[in-house]
């Protein structure tokens, strides 16, 4: 598995998030799971029983585990709680029940986060950037209070530009379109991106890309931003020019 060793915008290196994938139901794994979480910046495995995921991560290394409570081979909270004794690794329950004892007894033997059925791709990507950003504080040695308060003072892109975080740390993941907009509309804060500019990122043949789809991706970042989050969207539009990005926190 490539490996690659990037990154992000506060000068820190990682490696690519690596998630394994444990799901048996194939189609919703190799359909639903896999290119959509790959969408998301993602390097997935995947992996149809518990048996399998093992012989994986005898081979490989993850930051990340997704499974499923019922697996044809093995209970999902045993996985949980083999999986919870190694360091670092972040896991995360998709299941189909909605049963409150459920959740509880999946947080409570190890389970960092607990999603249920059907699979929102967005909210499992933000859930797993949001448990990276957790697990690398934890690793990191500890910073001074005031530093954090900086950090987290304005709107910025983490993990290589997958997700964006708000000012007061929520998590917005985002798709390799949007990520490319914002790598430039973000390097830019504070002063108007034209238009023709922001095309050319999204499309290879700039002179046949209908300018309004560009209009509708904006829109449709707008909404996923004031959805996730609480504060106010960083991002507007400069009359006659293109889109600016405003980073600062408002106060």
């Amino acid at each position: 598995m490539k490996d690659s060793v990037q990154s992000n915008t506060a000068g820190m290196t990682f490696k690519s998030l690596r998630v394994a994938v444990l799901e048996d139901d194939p189609e919703l794994r190799e359909a639903i799971l896999l290119p959509g979480l790959r969408d998301f910046g993602f390097e997935v495995t995947a992996a149809g029983t518990a048996a399998e995921l093992y012989r994986h991560m005898v081979k490989n290394a993850f930051d990340m585990v997704v499974l499923d409570m019922g697996l044809p081979d093995e209970d999902g909270l045993s996985v949980v709680r083999h999986l919870q004794e190694l360091p670092d690794l972040g896991i995360v329950m998709l299941t189909g029940s909605h049963s409150r004892n459920d959740r509880v007894r999946a947080l409570r033997e190890g389970a960092d986060a607990y999603l249920a059925k059907p699979a929102d791709i967005e909210v499992l990507a933000a859930t797993l950037h949001s448990l990276s950003r957790r697990i690398r504080r934890r690793a990191a040695p500890e910073v001074a209070p005031e530093k954090v308060a900086d950090a987290h003072a304005r709107w910025h892109l983490d993990t290589d530009g997958w997700c964006l975080v708000s000012p007061r740390g929520q998590v917005i993941a985002l798709s390799a379109p949007e990520r490319r907009l914002l790598r430039t509309l973000i390097a830019e804060a504070g002063a108007p991106v034209d238009r023709e500019a922001l095309i050319a990122l999204v499309t290879k043949d700039v002179y046949n890309f209908d300018p309004h789809r560009l209009d509708m991706m904006i829109h449709r970042l707008r909404r996923k931003i004031s959805k996730c989050t609480d504060e106010a969207v960083p991002l507007l539009t400069a009359r006659g020019s293109g889109y600016i990005f405003v980073a600062e926190m408002q106060h």
